[in-house]
């Protein structure tokens, strides 16, 4: 298959997982044609450079982080091991776990000042959202990445439309789409192509219990890629409500 139609077919079949609706994949039919498609797509290189990115360039970009989570630490830990002997896999150390949220632009694109009062936007508007906790359980496969489906998703959700709506407050147009947005923090990037079959078998090989994390914030970031990671600087954190 030419590399444009089996790209199409992986960003399809990707599609396909993140499209099922979570309560049907607790049922266990469900959950077999789910690993039935994992088993069948292959895995590709996820750092090739995205329109506009390059080496050095940064980003402002809305994450949750989990620098303060020791049991997502525990749970990440074990499925480092268990993925450790996985060819082609870029392994997330626990600094760098991250819940992408919503981006603002390039840094050399955005004025400081722009990226400072929406801070002060958001800061009104999550002070009204109550802290909360998200659950991780077995992570899944997508063509690019292993990542957990964080649950529930409807606390990050309402964190992202707070941030869209302070972007709103400050610039004429918020950047990205509002729909398609499903919460996930990714333990592992693929950085080859290949099957998928020997990272499903080493997902399945490891047994450890599921993880919490309590998340009180949200954090604009600098973000960078040059070196196969996702890595940043602060730029600012914004704290939710207290319970």
């Amino acid at each position: 298959m030419p590399h444009g139609g089996r790209k199409l077919q992986m960003e399809i079949e990707a599609w396909t997982l993140e499209a099922m609706p979570r309560a049907l994949t607790q049922d266990p039919v469900t959950n077999q044609i789910k690993d039935n498609i994992m088993r069948q797509q292959n895995m590709a290189n996820h750092w090739w450079w995205r329109p506009g990115w390059k080496s050095g360039r940064r980003f402002y970009t809305w994450h949750i982080t989990f620098q303060n989570a020791p049991d997502v630490h525990r749970i990440a830990q074990a499925y480092r091991e268990g993925l450790a002997g996985v060819p082609g896999l870029d392994l997330v150390p626990d600094r760098w776990l991250h819940l992408t949220m919503q981006g603002l632009g390039f840094v050399d694109e955005v004025a400081e000042e722009d990226a400072r009062a929406i801070v002060e936007a958001a800061s009104r508007r999550l002070g009204n959202i109550l802290a909360f906790e998200l659950k991780f359980e077995r992570p899944g496969i997508t063509p690019e990445a292993i990542r957990w489906e964080v649950t529930p998703a409807e606390p990050p959700a309402a964190v992202r439309r707070a941030i869209r709506q302070a972007i709103a407050e400050v610039w004429p147009s918020v950047p990205e789409p509002e729909e398609g947005f499903a919460p996930h923090v990714t333990i592992a990037y693929s950085s080859a192509e290949g099957p998928s079959a020997p990272v499903a078998a080493a997902l399945a090989s490891v047994e450890t219990a599921p993880a919490a994390a309590q998340i009180d914030s949200a954090e604009l970031i600098v973000l960078g890629r040059d070196r196969q990671m996702y890595e940043w600087e602060p730029f600012a954190s914004v704290p939710l409500a207290k319970p």
